[in-house]
């Protein structure tokens, strides 16, 4: 994981090592040295240090103290930069052996509970998560500190009923550098739980809140700098369903786009070490789905299956232009709205998903072979932003074919 790391900070000393003896030389030639030695150099010198610095101090970008009411001080910028603080840096290579190597960080698209959790006997339901700090690949060979809930990105996908109480208990492992809590959108109050989930690492908190509303909302950590950690892949998807609940379907999938901002270029082998600039310019050099960059089809449906998937997006910047190649949603709930009175949408070839929303979208599968799950933004496929669904099954000849192929007069 370290060996291209290992590689640059060498190259680099030699580098370094290469300018001084450099340096050195050219100041024992005569020369040179008597152009040092001349005092009319040292003034121009200096005011061109000094005017340097200060160019340098007037196009810094600084953290917007301004920009957040003061109280919003658990998850707001309130002047804590976006980058990663040289300590805890310098603590991660010294500790690094301390977080766990998870081999596979891809949340399983398959893995949903397929109706709500049920409370306990006292009618509560209870729910457990863990903020823990791990190492996994992005690709093969790419390597990244993830941030996450339960060793995955996305974290768990809950799903509750409308009405319920719900006890959720916050852990923040101990093998964490970071404090971390917990913000879901489907919670109505300061923080949407934030404020009452900050944990140090070893710590545990826990929110007690009622799911008044129904929908498909976004979790994550909202620890400032808010953006750091999600987009370190700190984020899940939590369900409300209806009263009513939702229409039986065959398949229901998790899908939550992300975004990783990381140094150097696109493919980079190595750790790839998080840049908080391109954070902040919105030039994340990954996009993907669940976590990494597909390598195998993760998705699988049969010929005559009713789909539902659950779309969010972790963000931190980019809006997603939802789309399955070779499918029409004949279903859309539009940014997940649920319950009395909210639109659905009818044969939607793409549907949007804001940073930090979630769409639904249902279609049924007529014919067999592979699909495209895209961001529709196109380029974001070049940096990953796909995931194959595999449907098995008969042709279906009256409804897709391929006519002979060859030269026509």
């Amino acid at each position: 994981m370290f060996k291209f790391l290992i590689l640059e900070v060498v190259s680099s000393v030699i580098i370094a090592v290469a300018l001084i003896v450099l340096f050195v030389d050219l100041w024992r030639n005569k020369v040179i040295h008597g152009i040092f030695r001349r005092k009319g150099i040292y003034l121009p010198l200096m005011l061109a240090i000094v005017a340097a610095g200060g160019w340098y101090i007037s196009n810094r970008t600084y953290a917007p103290e301004f920009a957040m009411p003061m109280w919003m001080y658990s998850h707001a910028p309130g002047g804590v930069s976006a980058a990663i603080p040289f300590g805890k840096i310098a603590q991660f290579f010294m500790e690094e052996n301390k977080f766990e190597r998870i081999k596979d960080i891809g949340a399983d698209f398959e893995n949903i509970p397929r109706a709500p959790q049920k409370p306990d006997s006292d009618g509560i339901v209870r729910i457990s998560l863990t903020a823990q700090e791990v190492i996994s690949e992005i690709y093969p060979g790419i390597y990244f500190n993830y941030w996450t809930f339960n060793k995955k990105t996305p974290g768990p996908f809950l799903r509750v009923k409308e009405g319920d109480t719900v006890e959720l208990s916050l852990t923040n492992d101990p093998s964490s550098l970071h404090d971390h809590n917990i913000d879901l959108h489907a919670v109505t109050g300061p923080g949407g739980g934030a404020s009452v989930t900050n944990v140090n690492p070893g710590e545990t908190a826990v929110l007690r809140f009622k799911a008044l509303n129904p929908g498909l909302y976004i979790y994550h950590c909202a620890m400032p700098n808010v953006s750091t950690h999600n987009s370190h892949g700190q984020y899940g998807l939590i369900l409300v369903e209806p009263k009513e609940g939702l229409p039986e379907v065959d398949k229901e999938f998790y899908v939550v786009q992300g975004e990783f901002y990381t140094m150097g270029d696109l493919g980079k082998k190595g750790l790839a070490v998080f840049d908080s600039h391109a954070l902040l310019d919105g030039k994340p050099n990954y996009v993907v789905f669940n976590g990494k960059i597909e390598e195998t089809p993760r998705l699988k449906a049969k010929v005559g299956d009713r789909v539902r998937i659950f779309v969010g997006n972790g963000g931190v910047n980019l809006i997603s232009s939802f789309h399955v190649i070779g499918e029409i949603f004949d279903t859309v709930y539009p940014e997940a709205a649920m319950g009395e009175g909210s639109a659905i949408f009818k044969n939607v070839q793409t549907t949007v998903v804001p940073a930090g929303g979630a769409a639904v979208v249902e279609f049924t599968v007529d014919v067999p072979g592979k699909y495209l799950l895209v961001d529709h933004a196109l380029a974001r496929m070049n940096k990953g932003a796909w995931a194959t669904l595999e449907v098995e099954g008969e042709k279906q000849s009256d409804i897709y074919t391929s006519i002979e192929t060859g030269h026509f007069r």
